[in-house]
């Protein structure tokens, strides 16, 4: 069953819903709100009730909407609210680090300001209780400037012309079409039409190493998708599976770093086995090789005669 105290919450944000566009079609706030239609029907018929004035449009293409000129008076934040504010201010810090400070500082201070002292007691005790950090995988401290550089590109629909550095360590300058900053894995990635390339390409932060703006501008295509972009471009095709025996000595470790995401079979003396789908050999070469004789391969051949040579040159180097 339901609280009343959902009930008034999902009723107020029904009514933000509805003042922030014209006309919502019932699925659609059903889908928003998380519950049936028929239920926003219900809550609909108790808006009216309390004298908020509903419009109704019947019909395929009818609808729900505020009258013109209604405004939410102010509202006064729950416990749970403020917190995920608060919680967002700090998620935003950690993974922008400067280039939003001046706003971090300014959200928080304006929160501060507007809650009552016993709901700031409770939103610093969730505060101590849920903490998420370590997002991102470095300090991006050094890169301010640049992300500057690209979020005036970006809103002002700019070119750019940069040196970047591929992971094989060669540099090249290209002229981009800047589209959007997208955070992923830890790390920040430029996405933009390369017009080097001639196509849709992204670019490490961290491995820009200059960076201007050109006078020309451009027009972002109407049906690019940031996030559709990322997930389409930066989903690994796993092409070989890697099995694996570890003895008793490191299977703990392992299953504790690394159960999330591959198969582990435990034997009776403590020993495991483990599956796992990856896209090339070269990483499970360096990750075998680093656990030395407490692990064993046994698929593929391939990765087998990987670490044999592998290893064959590290004693051949110790040899000397």
């Amino acid at each position: 069953m339901v609280s009343m105290a959902n009930v008034a919450t999902r009723l107020i944000s029904l009514i933000l819903l509805l003042q922030s566009r014209g006309l919502w079609k019932a699925s659609e706030l059903a889908e928003e709100l998380g519950v049936s239609e028929r239920t926003v029907h219900r809550y609909m018929a108790m808006l009216e009730e309390m004298g908020i004035p509903i419009y109704t449009e019947r019909g395929p293409y009818g609808g729900f909407s505020l009258l013109k000129g209604y405004k939410l008076p102010p509202l006064i934040f729950t416990a749970e609210e403020a917190t995920v504010l608060y919680m967002g201010v700090g998620l935003v810090e950690q993974v922008w680090g400067q280039v939003y400070q001046d706003a971090v500082t300014a959200v928080t201070a304006k929160l501060d300001n507007v809650l009552p002292d016993d709901l700031r007691h409770q939103v610093a005790e969730a505060q101590r209780d849920l903490v998420v950090s370590g997002l991102a995988a470095r300090d991006y401290r050094p890169w301010v400037p640049t992300f500057q550089v690209l979020r005036a590109c970006i809103r002002r629909r700019h070119a750019i012309r940069l040196t970047y550095r591929s992971f094989s360590l060669e540099e090249t300058c290209r002229d981009v079409e800047p589209y959007a900053l997208t955070f992923r894995w830890g790390l920040w990635y430029l996405i933009g039409f390369c017009r080097l390339r001639g196509d849709l390409r992204s670019f490490r932060i961290d491995r820009i190493r200059d960076l201007k703006e050109l006078p020309d501008r451009f027009v972002v295509p109407d049906d690019f998708s940031a996030k559709d972009y990322v997930e389409r471009s930066m989903r690994f095709e796993n092409r070989h599976t890697v099995v694996v025996h570890m003895e008793a000595r490191v299977a703990a470790h392992v299953r504790e770093s690394m159960g999330h995401w591959t198969e582990i079979v435990d034997h009776e003396d403590g020993s495991a086995t483990l599956r796992m789908q990856v896209s090339d050999l070269e990483w499970p070469t360096s990750w075998v090789l680093g656990h030395g004789s407490a692990v064993t391969v046994l698929e593929p051949p391939a990765l087998v005669t990987r670490v044999q040579e592998e290893a064959r040159k590290i004693l051949a180097r110790y040899e000397e």
